[in-house]
């Protein structure tokens, strides 16, 4: 299939469940890269001492918030931002323990798992219900994402699987980080995470574009938008699957100068 017949999640949308069954179930095809490696690098990162302040913005891929469990302890605001309306309400279904709400026991448990408690995971969703001050919308293609809402720069900046989705090819990837950047105090921190090499993902049967890039062009992007890394790991993916053609994944933590 061409890119061009491919969908794109910002423009199409997709179905936010279907997404959630499929990469963050307990059931999924890529428990590794779609659950355990993105909150075990994020957990050590929060736990550093490294990342810590009054805002944190997450800036993701879906309805996810399986990445932020360690945040709540270094943060006194978390801000989610989503393209979509029905990712919004997605995520807003959970954090109203709505009946029908996504259940992520699996991934609290692994929580509290690592931070040795355990017998404590329904405190971490619960801890993190009340970290999460706003859910805003965006568009990809303001250069204030979030207009007319104008939010305060944040601290830190997460970001999980997004840029790669919202962006036609890698020129759009920059435009894209840049304004993302805006978003973050100088100084700021940013924690990212992504896959690599790939072109596309699937969800509910309907294949989605995926912007090809590799560790050379994210540190090559970076650096020009004004980041200097103080960490960058590559993983190969663990497990095959029909769902997504990515070799591998990325972490990589920066500061904003």
């Amino acid at each position: 299939m061409e890119r061009g017949s491919h969908k794109f999640y910002h423009v199409h949308g997709f179905h936010s469940r279907k997404f959630l069954d499929t990469y963050c179930s307990d059931k999924t095809e890529m428990p590794h890269t779609c659950i355990r490696y993105p909150m075990e690098k994020f957990h050590n990162a929060f736990c550093s001492g490294d990342f810590k302040g009054d805002v944190l913005m997450d800036f993701s891929i879906g309805p996810v918030i399986h990445h932020l469990y360690s945040a709540q302890k270094y943060f006194r605001n978390i801000i989610l931002l989503k393209p979509t309306e029905h990712c919004i309400l997605e995520v807003k279904k959970w954090m109203n323990s709505r009946t029908g709400a996504f259940d992520w026991s699996h991934t609290s448990t692994f929580a509290a798992e690592m931070a040795g408690n355990s017998d404590q995971c329904e405190e971490k969703e619960v801890g993190l219900r009340a970290a999460i001050t706003h859910v805003v919308k965006f568009d990809p293609n303001l250069e204030n994402l979030t207009d007319p809402i104008v939010l305060p720069q944040a601290d830190c900046l997460t970001s999980c699987t997004i840029l790669e989705v919202i962006s036609k090819d890698l020129d759009d990837f920059v435009k894209n980080c840049r304004r993302l950047s805006k978003l973050l105090k100088p100084g700021g921190s940013l924690l990212y995470y992504g896959v690599l090499n790939g072109t596309f993902y699937m969800v509910g049967g309907e294949r989605f574009h995926m912007v090809k890039y590799n560790e050379s062009n994210l540190r090559s992007i970076l650096s020009n938008e004004g980041f200097v890394i103080t960490h960058l790991e590559v993983s190969q993916r663990k497990a095959e699957s029909d769902l997504s053609d990515f070799d591998s994944v990325v972490l990589c933590t920066a500061y904003k100068q």
